[in-house]
C-alpha cells in the first residue's frame, strides 16, 4: 500500500471513528431523550385528559345525585308524579318549581348540557332543559362504566337537537317510593368533552379511544382500525403502552376502571428522530468530504518534501552535490534536507579520512617491512645460537638469546593485527631483560596490571616504544621507569620515569617527525609509530600525552577505548 493511500485511510480513520462513535452516542441519547419527551408528554397528555374527565363525571354525579330522590329536587318530583290528575293546576305549579330548579342547577354548572328525566317502561322523557332528538335512546348510547347504579356513556354525539359534539352522559335511578323506572339523565357541556380530547401539548397528531371497564371499546377516532364494540388488543397483561397495525398506542385508566388510550401513527411518532437523522447524515457526508480534502492536502504537503529527499538521494548515489538549496516551506521538512544535507557533507568527510586512514596504514606496513630483514633467517639464527650456548654452558648467552627470539617473535607479527595487555606485557618484560643485559648500568622497572584487564585487547607493539622512549633520553644508574595499566571508563596506561626529561619543542618533534626517532632507535619503530597506530586504530576516542621536565623525568600517559580490537592469536609468524 504506498503512502498516499496509507496517510488517507488513517486520516479517514482517526477522524471518522471519533465522529462515528460521537454521533452513534449521540443518536442513542438523543433518541432517548427524544423518546422519553415524546412518551412523557403523552403520558402527561393523557393523565390530563384523565383527570379532566374524570372531573367531568364525577360532575355528573354530583348534578344526578341532586336531582336523585335524596335531593330536593328528586323529592318534588316524586311528589309531582303522586299527583291525580284531579289537581291540574297544582300539578302545573309543581312542573314549573321543578323546571326552575332544573335551570338553577344547569345555570350553576356550566359544565351541564341536557338535563332530563327518563322513564323507561314507556321510554318517554320530561323536565328537559333543552330540544332533544327523536332519536334519545339511553339503551342505544355506548357505555363506559357503571357502577353504585349509575350508568356512564361516551363519548357520544348529543341528543340535544342543538348540538351535534361528542359528550359524556350519565343515566342515575332517581329511586323514587312508588316507580322504579324513573332515572335521570344527563349530558356534560356544549364542546367540553371535544375540548379536552383536542388538549394536545405533545406536537404529534394522535387519536384517542375510550375502553370501558372489561377493555371493550367504547369510542373510536379511528374505527377503521379500531372498531367500536370490540376488544382493544394488547391490553391483556395490562400493558400501558404498546405498538400495533403501524400504530403507537399509550394507555391511561382511571380510578372507575375504564380507560382512555392515545394512538399515534409510527410515522408521525418517529417524524422528529427521522428529521435529526437525516440532519445528522447530511452532516456526516459534508463531513466526510472535508476529511477527503484535508489528507489530500495532507498529502500534497508531505509529497513535495519526499521529492526533495528522493532527489538528494539520487545526488548522493551519483556522488554529487546539490548545487542549489530547495526550500519545502514546512520549517520541519527543511530542517531535516539541512540535516541530510550536513550527513551528505560528512560521509565524503568520513570516506576521504578512511581513505586516508587505510593509506597510513598501508604506509606503517610497508615502513615495518623495511626494517623486517629475513624475520625467518633471523630466528632460526638465533635459535641455533641458543642451542651452542646451552651445549657450551654459555648461560647468559643463552638468556640474552631466547629473550631476544621470543621479543622478535612477537614485535614481527602482522602489524596492526590485534593482541592482548598480558601478551604486550610479557614482551615487554623480553625487551626489559634484553636492555638490562645490553647496558652495564643498573634500572629499576615496576610494573603494575590490574588483573581485568589482563584479556583485554590492544594493538600490536604498544607499551614497547613508550618504554623504549624513557631508555633513551636520560636514564641513569638509579633511575626507574613504572609501568600501570588501569582499568577506569578506558584503558589507562602511564609510563614514569626519573630521567633527564625532555623539552616541549623535542617532544612534539618526537610525535610528528619519524626520521629524528628512527635515527637513535634501533628498532625503527617508536613513539611516532604508537601515535600514528592509535590515531589509525581509535581517532579521536584515544589520547597520547607526554609531559616532561628537565632534570626530572618524564610521564607519558595512555588512553584507550573499550573493545575496540578483537585479539588474535595467531601464531603464523613463528619459526
Amino acid at each position: 500500500m504506498t503512502l498516499k493511500k496509507r496517510i488517507i485511510m488513517i486520516f479517514l480513520f482517526s477522524s471518522l471513528i471519533p465522529f462515528i462513535s460521537i454521533g452513534l452516542i449521540s443518536y442513542y441519547t438523543i433518541y432517548s431523550i427524544l423518546t422519553n419527551k415524546i412518551q412523557s408528554g403523552i403520558q402527561s397528555n393523557l393523565k390530563q385528559v384523565e383527570l379532566s374527565l374524570e372531573g367531568t363525571i364525577s360532575n355528573l354525579n354530583h348534578v344526578s345525585q341532586q336531582l336523585a330522590f335524596e335531593g330536593s329536587v328528586g323529592k318534588k318530583l316524586d311528589q309531582l308524579l303522586s299527583s291525580t290528575d284531579s289537581q291540574p293546576y297544582e300539578r302545573v305549579k309543581m312542573k314549573s318549581n321543578l323546571k326552575d330548579e332544573l335551570s338553577l342547577i344547569t345555570f350553576t354548572n356550566p359544565s351541564i348540557g341536557l338535563t332530563l328525566y327518563y322513564f323507561q317502561n314507556d321510554h318517554s322523557y320530561d323536565l328537559e332543559n333543552s330540544g332533544v332528538k327523536n332519536s334519545f335512546s339511553p339503551e342505544q348510547l355506548p357505555l363506559l362504566a357503571q357502577y353504585s347504579g349509575i350508568s356512564y356513556y361516551g363519548p357520544h354525539v348529543s341528543n340535544n337537537s342543538f348540538d351535534n359534539q361528542y359528550v359524556l352522559s350519565a343515566l342515575r335511578k332517581v329511586e323514587l317510593p312508588n316507580r322504579d323506572d324513573v332515572y335521570v339523565y344527563i349530558e356534560t357541556g356544549f364542546h367540553l368533552t371535544q375540548s379536552i380530547l383536542n388538549n394536545d401539548q405533545t406536537g404529534v397528531k394522535n387519536s384517542h379511544i375510550f375502553l370501558d371497564n372489561d377493555g371493550r371499546i367504547a369510542y373510536s377516532e379511528l374505527p377503521d382500525t379500531y372498531a367500536m364494540d370490540t376488544i382493544f388488543p394488547g391490553i391483556e397483561n395490562g400493558k400501558s403502552s404498546g405498538s400495533q397495525n403501524g400504530f403507537y398506542w399509550f394507555r391511561q385508566e382511571s380510578n372507575q376502571g375504564w380507560s382512555i388510550v392515545s394512538v399515534i401513527p409510527k410515522a408521525d411518532y418517529n417524524k422528529e428522530m427521522n428529521r435529526w437523522f437525516v440532519q445528522i447524515l447530511l452532516f456526516s457526508l459534508v463531513f466526510l468530504g472535508m476529511s477527503l480534502f484535508l489528507a489530500w492536502l495532507l498529502w500534497k504537503m508531505v509529497y513535495r518534501p519526499l521529492s526533495g529527499f528522493n532527489k538528494e538521494i539520487k545526488l548522493m548515489a551519483q556522488n554529487r552535490i546539490q548545487s542549489g538549496i530547495a526550500k519545502t516551506r514546512i520549517p520541519e521538512f527543511d530542517y531535516l534536507l539541512d540535516q541530510f544535507r550536513q550527513m551528505k557533507v560528512q560521509i565524503w568527510e568520513l570516506f576521504a579520512e578512511v581513505e586516508q586512514k587505510e593509506k597510513r596504514r598501508v604506509d606503517l606496513e610497508v615502513e615495518k617491512l623495511l626494517y623486517q630483514i629475513n624475520p625467518h633467517f633471523l630466528m632460526n639464527t638465533l635459535d641455533t645460537v641458543h642451542w651452542l650456548a646451552v651445549m657450551n654452558g654459555q648461560i647468559e648467552i643463552d638468556r640474552l638469546v631466547t629473550s631476544l627470539n621470543k621479543l622478535l617473535h612477537y614485535n614481527l607479527g602482522k602489524l596492526g593485527q590485534a593482541s592482548t595487555i598480558q601478551e604486550e606485557i610479557e614482551a615487554l618484560r623480553q625487551y626489559l631483560i634484553l636492555q638490562q643485559i645490553r647496558y652495564d648500568f643498573q634500572f629499576d622497572v615496576q610494573i603494575h596490571v590490574d588483573e581485568e584487564v589482563l584479556k583485554m585487547p590492544i594493538p600490536r607493539f604498544i607499551l614497547q616504544p613508550l618504554v623504549e622512549n624513557s631508555l633513551y633520553h636520560g636514564l641513569s644508574d638509579d633511575g626507574f621507569i613504572r609501568v600501570e595499566v588501569k582499568l577506569t571508563q578506558t584503558i589507562t596506561i602511564s609510563i614514569h620515569d626519573n630521567g633527564s626529561g625532555m623539552s616541549e619543542e623535542f617532544i612534539q618533534n618526537l610525535l610528528n617527525n619519524s626520521e629524528v626517532e628512527n635515527r637513535k632507535v634501533g628498532m625503527g619503530i617508536g613513539m611516532n609509530y604508537v601515535k600514528r597506530m592509535i590515531d589509525s586504530q581509535y581517532g579521536e576516542r584515544a589520547k597520547l600525552e607526554i609531559n616532561s621536565v628537565i632534570g626530572k623525568g618524564t610521564s607519558i600517559l595512555l588512553s584507550l577505548p573499550l573493545s575496540e580490537v578483537e585479539p588474535n592469536h595467531d601464531k603464523s609468524n613463528g619459526c
